[in-house]
């Protein structure tokens, strides 16, 4: 009978542990999650500059050499 409550009690501390450990892990996963859309939402306006400034830099390559 003693070794029945032992291993209830084994599995319900396992099972408290592995809860607390996958609360943990989805709570980190939510905040990296908030953190790269709020870095996407920081960039999104220097990637625009990055890619009018690379259109800007076809532009004047495509022109003839002798215009420069």
């Amino acid at each position: 009978m003693l070794l029945l409550i032992v291993w209830i009690v084994v599995v319900v501390l396992a099972v408290v542990v592995l809860g607390g450990i996958g609360y943990g892990v989805l709570g980190a996963a939510a905040r990296l999650r908030r953190e790269i859309e709020g870095a996407e939402h920081d960039l999104r306006p220097v990637l625009a500059d990055v890619q009018a400034t690379l259109e800007a830099i076809e532009r004047r390559n495509a022109q003839p050499s002798d215009a420069r």
